[in-house]
This record gives structure tokens, sequence and C-alpha cells, in this order.
């Protein structure tokens, strides 16, 4: 089976970030970069299903949509963790881009890949977007189902069979094979990579392709060809400090409920 695993660098959920002056975006440079959380449960997903088979092919792919991250490391990761290829979309045209023209050009280097099963994370948590994969698959005419927290190949790998919570209950669907998924915490716990892995990492090529090498005109993508402008970033407001209560117990609640009905009028 063939298997195909996007993957995007994001900040660690850790960083500091800072909003540039003008609004429109964050300072990039020097922040640190991880795999994107829920596309690390699509990449171990396609390990996993190569390893229930006992035969298959899985490949990475990630596209760089700003100047400052380093998709690289995040393939050299994957391929760490056991992937067999690894292809990098890097072009100036792709930058500055939206959900609608990462998927366009995802869309365009996957058809130039041979697959059976795309696996996307459900969303990138720096934008909490959720889009890309199913833009994907519209643009590619194969079936999608979104938010899976359970998967099974069926019988001969004709077809899926994919489980996602729902409010509730639980949904299962059958979806025939070529396919994509995109993937819920809860589907698996991605393993780290092996000290050996991460040395035969190093050895393994890495294709770069640009806007060309995947039939795309430079205005159709980036932020020439990008559906959705973003306005201004705000931080949220400083929570006010915790206010101490202090005194013995019939004080303290006392203070409370006077607190609570004049300053926070919440009762």
């Amino acid at each position: 089976m063939k298997l195909v695993a996007c993957v995007k660098q994001v900040p660690a959920t850790d960083s500091k970030l800072v909003i540039k002056d003008d609004g429109t975006d964050i300072e990039r440079s020097g922040l640190s970069l991880v795999i994107n959380p829920y596309d690390e449960f699509a990449v171990e997903e396609a390990l996993r299903i190569r390893e229930r088979l006992g035969a298959g092919d899985v490949t990475v792919v990630s596209l760089r949509q700003h100047a400052a991250q380093k998709p690289e490391e995040a393939l050299r990761t994957c391929l760490a963790m056991g992937a067999d290829n690894a292809v990098l979309l890097s072009d100036p045209a792709f930058e500055g881009g939206d959900s609608y023209t990462t998927a366009l050009a995802l869309a365009a280097a996957l058809r130039r890949l041979s697959f059976d099963l795309l696996l996307f994370g459900k969303q990138a948590v720096d934008d909490d977007c959720g889009a890309v994969g199913i833009q994907v698959a519209e643009m590619l005419g194969i079936p999608h189902v979104a938010v899976v927290n359970k998967l099974e190949v069926g019988a001969q790998g004709r077809c899926i069979v994919a489980h996602r919570q729902i409010e509730g209950a639980v949904e299962v669907v059958e979806a025939p094979l070529p396919a994509l998924i995109t993937c819920q915490k809860g589907l698996n716990e991605p393993r780290y990579p092996s000290l050996s892995g991460i040395m035969k990492a190093k050895q393994k090529p890495l294709e770069i392709w640009n806007r060309e090498m995947i039939g795309l005109e430079a205005g159709t993508v980036g932020a020439a060809a990008a559906q959705v402008k973003v306005v201004r970033l705000e931080s949220p407001p400083a929570r006010p400090a915790a206010r101490m209560i202090s005194g013995d117990a019939t004080a303290a609640v006392t203070e409370l409920v006077r607190l609570l009905h004049e300053d926070a009028k919440v009762i």
C-alpha cells in the first residue's frame, strides 16, 4: 500500500510569540519549531499500517510557507521515525499563502505521487484552520473522512473503515481507496525516533520540488492567489492579577461573597 502523510512545521507551544509592528503576522525568526502534533499522528498511523500489512511504502510531504521555516528538519524527523521517502515543496512563490493555496500546491504534488491513502493532521496548532486536508481531497476528487481516532484497513486493502467521535456516539465510515483522512488525538501514540533511525535518516535522500516541477503558475499560489487575508493579529488582554483573601475561614468566606457580589457581579 502506498501511504502519504503530509506534515507542517509549527512554532512550539511553549514559544513566546511576538506580533509584528504591522500586526499582520508574528515574528518568526528565532522561534523553536516542531512537527505539528496532529501531523505526528498521521505519520505514526502510516507507519503502523505498513507494519500491520507487512508491506507498503510511506512518503512524507511538507511545504515551506515561510522563509523562517525549516521543514527539512521535520522531514528528517519523519524519516528517522521510519518513513521511506520525503518530498519538500519549496519555492518563493508558495510563501504567504492561505489554506486554499497550500492545498492547491499539495494536491498538484500528490498527483505526481502514487498513493492509496493520504493522511493529514486534523488541523495545525498555529492557525487551527483545519481546512487543508479536506480541500486537498476535494481537489483530487477522492473520498475523505475527518477527525479520525481509529482506523482499519479493509479486506484486500481496497477500503478503509474509520471511526470518528461525534456528540454522544461514534460514527463508523467505510470509504473506498484511494481516500484521505485527517487524524485526531487518540488515534495512536507517536513513536520517538531511535538513534539508529536518526543516523539512517541523515543518509536518506530528500527530494525538493519547486512550483514549476508540479506544474503551477506563479500567480496561482502563495500570497498572489490567497483567498483569505489577515487584517490584524492582537494579543489577548492581560488577565488581572489574582486577589488573595486572608483571615479565618468565616471572614474569608464573607469577603469572598462580597467581592463576587460587588466587584465580579456574578451573585
